[in-house]
């Protein structure tokens, strides 16, 4: 595959769950090394687009490609192999430990035990945690702590993509603006390509290359997050009216 073809390519996807139209007819394209911001009230279809990326739902229509292969045609384990996912309640197994929960899919993997053991160092080192937590449980963390984690199990087997489902949603302010600069920090020295879905506009405005917004299964349009504080798209204009003054500055932190 070119290097420059795109990582996910979602081609005209309709989804229906449970007899609901959920998407209708979303084309998108994701490419390499870029953080992709799905935006979108409840119900817009965000966290199912996630889904239908690694055969979690399939689509009633159209057809999702990673790498150029169409994933109806991938095994689905590999799939999943290749692709990290954070959702915001972490999913931590609460009988493992730390490092337990770090090393899942590397020993699913079938890595030797000192290969995981290094891996599962130098990722807490990476997400800024103390390689002394290893051993605690995940009742024993706190929120921020735990979603550090999360990142880090996502991490683990080294995946070119991430998908990520509002994994900072639930924390306090200060630890969510902690996060995602080192979330950002963190993404200039991977480069993974990222799909990362909120309904926080600042959040997409800080985090996003690009913004894709959607609303009742619909794209409704794709932009830069300075293209999004000028767009004349009335529903982007009613996102930035809602949340008013600093949309710029949000920006410009993502970006310095």
């Amino acid at each position: 595959m070119e290097e420059s073809a795109p990582v996910i390519e979602i081609c005209d996807v309709s989804c229906s769950v449970g007899g609901n139209d959920v998407l209708r007819g979303l084309t998108l394209q994701v490419e390499r090394g870029e953080i992709m911001v799905l935006l979108g009230r409840s119900g817009s279809g965000k966290t199912t687009t996630l889904k239908l990326i690694n055969r979690l739902v399939s689509p009633t229509s159209g057809e999702i490609r990673v790498h150029g292969v169409p994933t109806s045609q991938s095994d689905v384990i590999q799939l999943r192999r290749g692709i990290g996912y954070v959702i915001q309640d972490v999913g931590l197994f609460p009988h493992f430990t730390i490092e337990k929960n770090i090393g899942l899919v590397p020993r699913i993997e079938g890595w030797p035990a000192k290969r995981i053991g290094e891996r599962v160092q130098e990722l807490l080192k990476l997400v800024g945690l103390s390689q002394d937590i290893g051993p605690r449980y995940p009742h024993q963390l706190s929120g921020g702590q735990r979603q550090r984690v999360g990142v880090a199990r996502a991490l683990a087997a080294d995946p070119e993509i991430l998908l990520m489902d509002e994994p900072f949603g639930a924390l306090d302010p200060l630890t969510r603006d902690e996060l995602q600069k080192e979330f950002l920090s963190l993404q200039r020295k991977l480069r993974k390509t990222v799909v990362f879905v909120t309904h926080d506009l600042r959040e997409a405005m800080r985090l996003g290359s690009r913004i894709a917004l959607m609303e009742a299964g619909k794209l409704v349009t794709v932009l830069t997050p300075g293209e999004f504080v000028q767009s004349e798209d009335p529903l982007a204009s009613a996102y930035v009216r809602a949340f008013g003054d600093g949309l710029l500055s949000s920006v410009n932190r993502g970006t310095s």
